[in-house]
C-alpha cells in the first residue's frame, strides 16, 4: 500500500474474546487495511472473517451519533436527539429517584461478555452507587469453569496452548469458528504440525475432526456421564497419577468407590457414544502427558454444568495434568493491579448479604446476578424490588433464556438506559441510549480480570465521531453524578495508567510492549499447596456441607427428560461470522452469513418433508421460530442444531428489529435453573421441527 498509511499495532476486540495481534493500517483517520501481525502472542499472524471485517462498524450509516431520549412509549420506537449534558442528567436524575426509593440495590449494572477494562469500570459504578448487583452472562458463560475450578483446585484451570502437548482435547470447544477467551486455533495448528493428537468431543463435526484421532459425538447434554464413565475407566485399570494422587488429592478414595457405577456400558447409553470410544479415549488421556483439555463455553449451557465441570476437573487433577506445562494451569498475573482494589470492593462491604442472589444461596464467589434472578426481582419484587437498569456491551433480548420474559421486565422498569453502538431490540426498549465509542476509536486493555494471566495493549487507532463517547468516559461522568465525584478520574484514561503502575509502566510504554504477562511457575503446589481448605484438590469438596454442594460430582440426569410430543432434541451453536448477537448489520459479515440457518440431518428433513433452504418452523413447549434448514451430516439425526443470536436490523425500531422471529431464546425457559450458578438449560431441549406453510396469493 502507499507510503502514506500509518500502520499500528493493537489486539482484536468486540469481535469476539479478542487477542488476536492485529496490523491496521490507517489513512486520514480511516482504516484502510487489517491483517494479523505475525508477531501476536496469541495468533502468530492468523486473522478471522470477524477481525477483516471489523473496521466496518466504525463507517456504518445507521450507526449511533448522539444520544437519544425516548418520546413515546416504551418499544414504540420514537426519539429526540438531546445533548450529552442532558442524557447524562436525565439517567442520573432517575437513577437517583430509585435509589431514594428503594435503595441502591434497586438498580441494576448490565454487561454482556467482557470487552475490555470498561467491565470493571462498571463494577466499580455499580460499588460505588451501593448497589450489590452487576446482572451478567456468567451463569452461562465462565463462571462454572473459573469458581468450580477455585473451589476444587483453588485456581481456574486454563488451557496452556503455548507448550507442547502430548495430546489435546478439544471439549465443547469450536476453536477454529469461535476463539474463546484467547485460546486462539493458530496455537493448536502449531502443535498438531508438530505431531501433537486431537481428540475431539462434541454433538457437531465440527472443523477439527478432519485433524482427530478420534471424534466422540455426545448427545447434548450428556457431558458428565461421558466425563464420568472416563473416570470409572482411568480408575479402574489404575491409569491415575498415583504419585500425584496419594500427595496432592483429597477424597480419591471415595471418587474411586463413586463412580464405579459409571461404566462405559452404562455411559454410552446416556451419550450415544460406543463404550469402546469410550475406554480407547480414556485409555488414551490417561497415558499421554501432558494432555490438555481445551473445554469449551456450551458445557455450561445446562442445569448440570457444576457436575459435568467438576467431573473434568478431577480428570485432569488424577491424570496429573494440572498446574503442568502443555496440561491445564494456574495461570499467574503479571504485576498489575488487582481487580478488588480497581472496582472498590472495599467501599460495599454488605455486598455478599445484599446481592439478589444471596436470596437463592447459589456457589460463594460468584459475585454477578444470574439474569433469571434479576427478571425475578423485576417481575415479582422477590427478594426486593428492582426498578432501574443501566447496560452496556449487551443485548439481553436476545441473550438472555426465555426472550418474552426478558421483554416483560423491561417493559416493568421504570427506567433503563443501555450504551451502544448501534440501535438493537435491547436498546429500543430504553428511556435512554448512549452511542458509544468502538475498539480502534478507544484507548483500552484487553483481557484484563479473565483469568489467563496476561493483558493486552489495545491502543486506540482513529478518532470516533464527535458524540460517540467510550464507555469508560460514559462510566466516568456518570459515576461524579451518582457516586462521590472525588473517586473518579479528570481524565478516564487514568483508569489505564492504574492498571500498569505497579508493572513499572505508563499506558504508553505498555503499548509498545503490546502485552504484558504473568511468569511461567508450573507445580507451584508443590510448594505451597493448592488454594483449598485441605491444600490439596478436593475430588471430594471438603465444603460441600458448609456451601450445600454435592460433594462428589455425579450423573443426575440429562438436561431434560424425554418427551414423545417434542422427539428430537435441539442444541445449538454461534456462527464464526458473528458474536452472539452482534454485527449483523456489518454488510461483510452478512453476506457470509445471509440467514440464520438451522442444521438438520437429511434423514430427518426427508421424514419432515423439508428441503435445503426451506423455512422451518423450530418448536419446544416454550415457543417456536423461523429458520432455514440447512440439510447436513455434521449432526446426529435426532439433533436439530439451530443459530444462536438472530434479529434483523434491516426492521424497523417499532418492532424492535423482529426479535421474536429467529431467536433461539423464544425456545429456552428458565423454569429448570441449576442450583449452583443458576444456569438454564440452553441446549439438550426437546424440540420438533416441520416445513413452514408458504400463503399462496391468487
Amino acid at each position: 500500500m502507499g507510503d502514506d498509511i500509518r500502520w499500528v499495532k493493537t489486539h482484536c476486540a468486540r469481535m469476539d474474546h479478542g487477542g488476536c495481534g492485529l496490523l491496521v493500517g490507517v489513512k486520514d483517520n480511516e482504516i484502510v487495511k487489517v491483517k494479523g501481525d505475525p508477531d501476536g502472542f496469541l495468533n502468530k499472524g492468523y486473522i478471522c472473517p470477524k477481525g477483516v471485517a471489523s473496521p466496518d462498524r466504525l463507517t456504518h450509516p445507521d450507526r449511533l451519533k448522539y444520544p437519544l431520549k425516548r418520546v413515546g412509549k416504551r418499544g414504540e420506537g420514537k426519539w429526540e436527539r438531546i445533548s450529552w449534558e442532558e442524557a447524562l442528567q436525565y439517567t442520573a436524575e432517575n437513577l437517583n429517584k430509585i435509589k431514594e426509593e428503594y435503595g441502591a440495590k434497586g438498580v441494576a449494572f448490565g454487561v454482556g461478555m467482557p470487552k475490555g477494562l470498561e467491565h470493571f469500570v462498571l463494577i466499580r459504578l455499580a460499588n460505588l452507587f451501593g448497589s450489590p448487583n452487576v446482572i451478567a452472562s456468567q451463569d452461562v458463560c465462565h463462571a462454572p469453569r473459573e469458581i468450580t475450578g477455585i473451589h476444587t483446585c483453588g485456581f481456574y484451570p486454563v488451557a496452556d496452548l503455548h507448550h507442547q502437548s502430548k495430546l489435546v482435547i478439544l471439549w465443547a470447544s469450536n476453536i477454529t469458528s469461535t476463539n474463546e477467551e484467547g485460546e486462539i486455533c493458530s496455537l493448536l495448528q502449531e502443535q498438531l504440525e508438530k505431531g501433537t493428537k486431537l481428540v475431539v468431543i462434541d454433538p457437531r463435526k465440527i472443523d477439527m475432526v478432519s485433524k482427530s484421532k478420534k471424534w466422540l459425538q455426545l448427545r447434548p447434554g450428556s457431558d458428565h456421564a461421558l466425563a464420568l464413565g472416563f473416570l470409572n475407566v482411568i480408575i479402574g485399570e489404575s491409569l491415575y497419577d498415583k504419585d500425584f494422587v496419594e500427595k496432592w488429592t483429597y477424597g480419591f478414595g471415595d471418587l474411586a468407590e463413586h463412580v464405579k457405577q459409571y461404566t462405559p456400558e452404562k455411559v454410552s447409553g446416556i451419550t450415544w457414544v460406543p463404550a469402546d470410544l469410550i475406554r480407547e479415549t480414556a485409555r488414551l488421556y490417561a497415558t499421554s502427558k501432558p494432555a490438555v483439555i481445551q473445554w469449551g463455553n456450551p458445557i455450561e449451557h445446562n442445569i448440570h454444568t457444576f457436575d459435568i465441570t467438576r467431573a473434568l476437573i478431577c480428570l485432569m487433577a488424577i491424570t496429573g495434568n494440572l498446574d503442568i506445562a502443555g496440561g491445564n494451569l494456574a495461570a499467574r498475573d503479571p504485576k498489575i493491579m488487582g481487580l478488588g482494589a480497581f472496582v472498590r470492593a472495599d467501599l460495599i462491604p454488605d455486598k455478599r448479604k445484599e446481592m439478589i442472589s444471596t436470596y437463592y444461596r447459589v456457589i460463594p464467589r460468584l459475585m454477578t446476578i444470574a439474569p433469571t434472578f434479576f427478571k425475578k426481582a423485576v417481575l415479582k419484587g422477590v427478594p426486593y424490588p428492582m426498578k432501574g437498569f443501566y447496560a452496556m456491551c449487551a443485548n439481553p433480548m436476545l441473550s438472555y433464556a426465555d426472550s418474552r420474559q426478558t421483554y416483560e421486565a423491561f417493559m416493568n422498569l421504570d427506567f433503563m438506559a443501555v450504551a451502544d453502538l448501534f440501535m438493537t431490540p435491547t436498546a429500543a426498549m430504553a428511556d435512554i441510549v448512549l452511542p458509544v465509542a468502538s475498539q480502534f476509536e478507544v484507548n483500552d486493555i484487553g483481557h484484563y480480570g479473565i483469568g489467563h494471566g496476561f493483558i493486552l495493549a489495545r491502543p486506540k487507532v482513529v478518532n470516533p465521531p464527535e458524540e460517540c463517547w467510550p464507555d469508560i468516559k460514559i462510566i466516568n461522568e456518570l459515576g461524579k453524578l451518582i457516586s462521590p465525584s472525588e473517586l473518579w478520574k479528570d481524565d478516564y484514561e487514568e483508569f489505564l495508567e492504574d492498571i500498569v503502575r505497579p508493572a513499572g509502566l505508563t499506558y504508553s510504554q505498555f503499548v509498545e510492549k503490546g502485552y504484558l504477562k504473568g511468569p511461567d511457575r508450573f507445580k507451584l503446589y508443590e510448594e505451597k499447596g493448592f488454594r483449598t481448605p485441605t491444600g490439596k484438590v478436593e475430588l471430594k469438596l471438603s465444603t460441600a456441607e458448609k456451601f450445600r454442594l454435592k460433594p462428589l460430582p455425579e450423573f443426575s440426569g440429562l438436561p431434560e427428560d424425554d418427551d414423545q410430543e417434542y422427539p428430537l432434541i435441539l442444541s445449538s451453536s454461534k456462527s464464526r461470522y458473528y458474536l452472539h448477537s452482534s454485527y449483523r448489520w456489518v454488510e461483510k459479515l452478512r453476506k457470509m452469513r445471509p440467514h440464520p440457518k438451522v442444521e438438520i440431518h437429511p434423514e430427518t428433513a426427508g421424514k419432515c418433508g423439508i428441503n435445503e433452504g426451506d423455512e422451518v418452523i423450530i418448536e419446544t413447549r416454550n415457543g417456536k421460530i423461523t429458520q432455514i434448514a440447512n440439510l447436513t451430516d455434521t449432526v446426529h439425526p435426532g439433533i436439530i442444531n439451530a443459530s444462536h443470536g438472530w434479529w434483523f436490523p434491516e426492521e424497523s425500531p417499532e418492532s424492535q428489529y423482529g426479535w421474536e422471529k429467529s431467536n433461539l431464546n423464544m425456545l429456552t425457559s428458565v423454569e429448570k435453573i441449576g442450583e449452583e450458578f443458576a444456569t438454564p438449560n440452553l441446549k439438550g431441549i426437546g424440540c420438533r421441527i416441520s416445513r413452514k406453510q408458504q400463503i399462496q396469493h391468487l
